[in-house]
């Protein structure tokens, strides 16, 4: 084994470490979304649950935050809710920070 076998892995080891970050925090994120979402639109505690899950799942299905950014609008505008896509996309970049901050308390 050589050294750049050990660095080798160690570069694989940090990447695959930063990608399940990401995905941890993304996931966080659009539950965090979901659970603001659902506060603007005055949904029920079990529908605020069920709604930041499916916030959470439509990331899954096109892994994209358009896609995200695109349901909540809908979301939001058939419940009445006047929204821009600004807000939106204000609010997912706060509720990124706060995802990230969480799961870093959470490791310590």
């Amino acid at each position: 084994m050589t050294t750049f076998d050990d660095r080798e892995r160690a570069f694989e080891a940090k990447f695959a470490r930063d990608e399940e970050m990401l995905f941890r925090i993304v996931a966080r994120r659009n539950k965090l979304l979901g659970q603001w979402a659902a506060k603007l639109m005055k949904l029920t505690p079990e529908e605020t649950d069920a709604y930041s899950k499916a916030v959470v799942q439509a990331e899954f299905e096109e892994a994209h935050d358009e896609d995200v950014i695109r349901k909540l609008l809908g979301d939001l505008t058939s419940a009445g809710v006047e929204m821009d896509e600004a807000t939106i996309r204000n609010a997912l970049a706060e509720k990124a920070v706060e995802a990230r901050r969480q799961l870093i308390e959470a490791q310590s």
